[in-house]
């Protein structure tokens, strides 16, 4: 007997053996309702208030908010100190005394980019009395030198020219009203420790700070 679970579709008769199959087993048929009701779940019982209040009275069941756990204090309790934030420490290298000299750090190495000669003088001296264990003093004042020396070779040629054109003069006023606050702004840099790098002598400078050596002042 064929089956409704024969399913070779190459059988021309596939569809009709399958209605048969299926009339012989029986329809799907529904289950008779039998007036049961859906049953809604007991509610839970009432104990205590389930909502905490945040405004209102004591007496009127009032709970105040959460408050930090504080430790208590007393015999053999820990009670954690107080700690201000750390902040940042000033740079105190730039102010202490350098030997040779015995002036702080940032004056000496300013001193060297003062204006209207007063840093060549200051950069010879300083390379005469500092040691060379004091490389930062010694470069500022090398490299202050240098850009003395450069500044004056240039003012030099320019008042030789100017002596036969009125260009060169002015020229050479507008070259030392630059290189004067271009001075004094390295001295500023220097005096508050930032870095002040001039390339154009870095040659002159190092030649500078190797020639001219304390030592030889006591020879």
């Amino acid at each position: 007997m064929s089956s409704k679970y024969d399913t070779n579709p190459l059988d021309p008769d596939f569809p009709e053996k399958a209605r048969v199959a299926a009339l012989e087993e029986g329809e799907t048929q529904a289950l008779p309702y039998n007036g049961a009701t859906t049953q809604a779940f007991p509610r839970p019982a009432v104990t205590e208030e389930q909502t905490r209040r945040f405004t209102g009275t004591a007496k009127e069941g009032f709970i105040p908010p959460y408050q930090p756990y504080q430790a208590p204090s007393g015999p053999g309790q820990y009670t954690p100190g107080q700690y201000a934030p750390m902040g940042f420490a000033a740079d105190l290298s730039i102010s202490r005394k350098v030997q040779g000299l015995g002036m702080p750090e940032n004056v000496l190495v300013a001193a060297p980019y003062f204006p209207w000669y007063l840093g060549m003088v200051a950069g010879i001296l300083i390379l005469l009395l500092v040691p060379k264990s004091e490389t930062k003093v010694r470069f500022h004042a090398a490299q202050g030198l240098a850009a003395h020396i450069g500044i004056l070779i240039v003012t030099t040629v320019l008042g030789l020219v100017g002596n036969v054109t009125g260009i060169a003069q002015a020229g050479n006023l507008v070259f030392q009203l630059v290189t004067t606050i271009m001075l004094l702004v390295f001295a500023y840099k220097a005096w508050k420790g930032r870095p002040v790098h001039i390339e154009s002598v870095d040659s002159l400078t190092n030649w500078l700070d190797e020639k001219i050596d304390p030592k030889a002042i006591g020879k």
